[in-house]
């Protein structure tokens, strides 16, 4: 897997050379391998469960496209085996912690993704929760499940997004799921990064 985002919030001063965030990698226990810019939360989720992290090889200025000009022969190297275009180790207090209670992101289908795993809430399956995200708050019922509520119903259930951490423990990232309909048109349409609120009723 390869994200090439790069968007230079790392430093907000003027940059020389479109300088922008260093190109990481990291290894999984699947042996799938990630590499991407260091940016943000981009390697937070992957922080606890590689089994190593290294710097890429690659000029961290150079071109404002570096995703086209710089990372296609450092990509092609890695997928290669070769060594040389891995540098240093990537130390994991360099990558921050996942931020809490935050919409990591929208699906396709409009579910909302969050940062809140999976029993962290200790709020029982059928319990309703109040859920506000923004100026727009809305009822949820917490289930196991998306399909466990009725068409129209917004559920607040472990999503589909997940992996199992080193010591064999599955992690599992709740979304928010409307029957029927879209969750992120329902809240307002909000950004990534965006907080939630969770009340329990």
């Amino acid at each position: 897997m390869s994200t090439t985002t790069a968007p230079r919030k790392d430093d907000e001063e003027a940059r020389d050379e479109n300088v922008g965030e260093r190109l990481a990698f990291a290894q999984l226990p699947t042996g799938v391998h990630v590499v991407g810019a260091n940016a943000g939360y981009a390697f937070s989720f992957v922080r606890d469960a590689a089994e190593a992290m290294r710097w890429v090889s690659v000029p961290t200025g150079g071109s404002q496209f570096r995703s086209r000009d710089l990372f296609p022969e450092a990509m092609a190297g890695i997928v290669a085996g070769f060594e040389d275009v891995l540098s240093g180790e990537l130390q994991p207090s360099a990558i921050p912690d996942v931020p809490e209670r935050r919409v990591a992101y929208a699906d396709g289908y409009g579910n909302l993704k969050t940062t809140v795993e999976r029993g962290v809430l200790d709020i029982p399956s059928g319990a309703a929760v109040r859920v506000r995200i923004g100026d727009k708050e809305h009822e949820a019922t917490v289930s196991d499940g998306s399909f466990e509520v009725e068409e129209g119903m917004l559920a607040f259930a472990p999503g589909s997004s997940g992996w199992s951490d080193p010591e064999g423990n599955e992690v599992r990232w709740m979304e928010l799921f409307l029957r029927g309909g879209s969750a992120w048109e329902a809240f307002g349409r909000p950004d990534a990064g965006a907080g939630l609120e969770i009340q329990s009723r």
